[in-house]
């Protein structure tokens, strides 16, 4: 059954003509809030693993990783064919730039892969990577996952994440200038200490009219072992949401989404042993088809408040 929004499986589908996996990949790169260039301890929510916990082998060099990988997935879905890189955990330009092609070109060039995503954030693209990413560009597709998080510099303050929201735009409009063939996606989570489903919802209000981008990622906040977040949590500065809380929020989201956006994720997935909470996640599809009845239920769909005043 086709959904009621714009959902990364059916966008990659048209896009490459089938089935398409993103090959997660541990490059080595480190975290400029984490090694001090802008801050030390890294965002309170984060792992030591940063957010690369579902990787199969982390320690093997990238061209096995990518290997053992697809090799993982292909016990599910052996018919396909067609890759995606995915340089997913810490700040994957937080390099020279010879650094960074030498470890992309290490995985890049096998056979079926079709593009690369690079999770990065907004503080770690000087000009001299743009214009690499524009020629990766040329070559093959090319998405750019720009973590963002929220909106408000006091929770972006409460939480680490060590850059304000104007450098975020005006890193976007960048990217946008130089590389226009690179697809932007936002990261945003919903939970965040603080946060009221109103603010949440600004969070993608601004995130889609103050930025060009082509895609978004909407994360639950997982309240994970080992993290400074879990703090705030133990001293009561984090309420965990409900389940029918999640899904009322990211209904209200999808709603306020230009239908040409492509809802990269919806929810997430977090490592049984290292989840504080809500253990109710655990359940992804269970939560994903909970989505799918509110919005039939409410006859709703992306993007159809868009027109409503009061939202935008």
């Amino acid at each position: 059954m086709k959904k009621r929004y714009n959902a990364l499986n059916d966008y990659y589908r048209e896009l490459f003509g089938e089935k398409t996996f993103k090959v997660p990949i541990d490059a080595g790169f480190d975290c400029p809030n984490r090694d001090g260039t802008v801050a030390h301890g890294g965002c309170t929510f984060c792992t030591v693993s940063g957010s690369g916990d579902a990787i199969v082998a982390p320690d093997a060099q990238i061209r096995e990783q990518f290997y053992h990988e697809i090799d993982f997935m292909h016990r599910k879905w052996p018919e396909v064919r067609k890759y995606l890189v995915y340089f997913q955990n810490f700040t994957n330009t937080h390099e020279r730039v010879d650094v960074i092609r030498e470890r992309y070109e290490q995985a890049i060039n096998e056979p079926g892969v079709v593009g690369i995503n690079i999770g990065t954030r907004p503080d770690c693209l000087p000009d001299e990577t743009i214009a690499y990413l524009a020629s990766l560009s040329d070559r093959m597709h090319v998405t750019l996952e720009l973590g963002l998080q929220t909106t408000f510099e006091e929770t972006s303050r409460l939480i680490n994440r060590a850059h304000s929201y104007e450098l975020y735009v005006q890193t976007v409009k960048r990217v946008r200038q130089m590389a226009p063939k690179i697809e932007i996606v936002s990261h945003l989570i919903n939970g965040l200490p603080g946060e009221t489903p109103e603010m949440m919802l600004e969070n993608v209000r601004r995130c889609v009219t103050d930025n060009d981008i082509q895609g978004i990622k909407l994360h639950l906040l997982h309240l994970m072992t080992n993290t400074r977040m879990q703090r705030d949590y133990h001293e009561g500065r984090l309420q965990l949401l409900s389940q029918e809380e999640y899904v009322s929020i990211i209904c209200d989201q999808l709603e306020i989404i230009p239908k040409s956006i492509v809802i990269h994720r919806i929810t997430g997935d977090a490592p049984r042993d290292m989840l504080i909470g809500p253990m109710w996640s655990l359940n992804k599809w269970e939560v994903l088809n909970a989505i799918d009845k509110e919005m039939e239920r409410r006859d709703s769909y992306q993007g159809c408040r868009i027109a409503d005043s009061e939202i935008i």
